[in-house]
Order: C-alpha cells, then structure tokens, then sequence
C-alpha cells in the first residue's frame, strides 16, 4: 500500500492538509494557537484514528459489538532534540457484549496498527482499554 496527502499553507496565516475529499485546518501561527490542531497534536490525532479504525476492524474479526469508542491520548514533548515521548492512550469501548475481550483487543491493537507500529520504534506508548455498558 502507498499513501499520499498533500498540505499548503499561507505566509502569516495557518495551513491544511488535504486528504481524499477532506480538509483538516492546523495552526502554524501564533494567533490561531488556541483554536485550530498544531502538528504534534495532528500527530497524535493520527495515532488515534489508527487505534480506532482498527477498533473496528477488531470487532468484526473477533465476532464482538459495541455502541462506541473514545480514545484520550496524551504526551511529552522533549526540548533536545525535540521529539515526543511517552505517550499515553485510554480507550474506553462502550459494549456489553460478553465476546469482548479487552486483553486480546489491546494485544491486536498494538500487535497490527500501521501507525501504533511506527510511533513505537521512536518512542514509549502505554495504555489502557476500560469497557462501560451501554444502556
């Protein structure tokens, strides 16, 4: 598989990425620091759709249900050289489904996530899955 984006910005303003159909805004300003996703944040969002696409796809393969998924990733930023490190990640499946099992989702997650895989050969990523019933 091959990938291709392609992303422009404009002197003194911010900048986007443009992927397939999609647009997605980032601050490389001052003035819009408060408001729109900086690169390391963008970064982060990246390893998280990873997690989530896969999810997905975990579901399906693993024959289990859930309602929805929300992930909250954070981590470090090192000064020399600059870097991110230590990233932590909490996902929480809302699902009571009894075929889920949270440790063999974790072990898929990070076992075959394109993303995850490439984030951890630079730096160190823990975390945890936690379900919550629907109702």
């Amino acid at each position: 598989m091959n990938y291709q984006i392609k992303a422009s910005s404009i002197s003194n303003q911010d900048a986007a990425i443009q992927i397939k159909e999609s647009n997605i805004d980032f601050g490389t300003t001052e003035k819009t620091a408060e408001t729109l996703p900086n690169p390391a944040e963008i970064f982060l969002g990246s390893l998280s759709a990873c997690m989530l696409k896969n999810v997905e796809r975990f579901s399906d393969l693993m024959k289990f249900t859930y309602s929805k998924a929300t992930l909250e990733v954070s981590a470090t930023r090192l000064e020399k050289p600059p870097r991110m490190e230590n990233i932590i990640y909490k996902l929480t499946i809302y699902s009571t489904d009894k075929k889920l099992n949270i440790a063999l989702l974790k072990k898929n997650l990070e076992q075959f996530g394109t993303i995850y895989n490439t984030v951890k050969l630079s730096c160190t990523i823990s975390g945890t899955i936690n379900t919550v019933e629907d109702v």
